[in-house]
């Protein structure tokens, strides 16, 4: 777990994104960090995981590097927090910005699960 509160409570915020699609997703490790992925995914086609960085929270969506257009129409705060194809970076996030992200996730859930099967 992070070593400071708020990192803290902002990783078990952004965890929490994800718990309404835990009951249809699998929890596994790939390179020492969690992830969520479809039953019987390949290691490389997961869905989403959180994850401590250095001094930051991450928060990985790898749906949004294979459909770019999830992004379309996000807002300028949450599209800076893009730090890579598939990863947000998190110092702080506010309310606003949490509904945002639980759209975003929702949106590619969708898309993710179709794919797959």
């Amino acid at each position: 777990m992070p070593d400071t509160p708020d990192l803290t409570t902002l990783q078990t915020r952004l965890e929490a994104v994800l718990d309404p699609y835990r009951d249809r997703l699998e929890a596994f490790d790939l390179y020492g960090a969690p992830y969520l992925r479809r039953p019987g995914a390949k290691a490389h086609d997961w869905f989403a995981g959180v994850s401590e960085g250095k001094g930051v929270i991450r928060f990985f969506l790898l749906p949004m590097h294979h459909h770019p257009e999830l992004l379309d129409g996000i807002s300028p705060e949450l599209r800076k927090r893009k730090t890579g194809a598939s990863l947000f970076s998190f110092k702080t996030l506010d309310e606003e910005g949490l509904d945002e992200l639980k759209g975003l996730v929702a949106r590619a859930f969708d898309g993710y699960m179709t794919e797959g099967g």
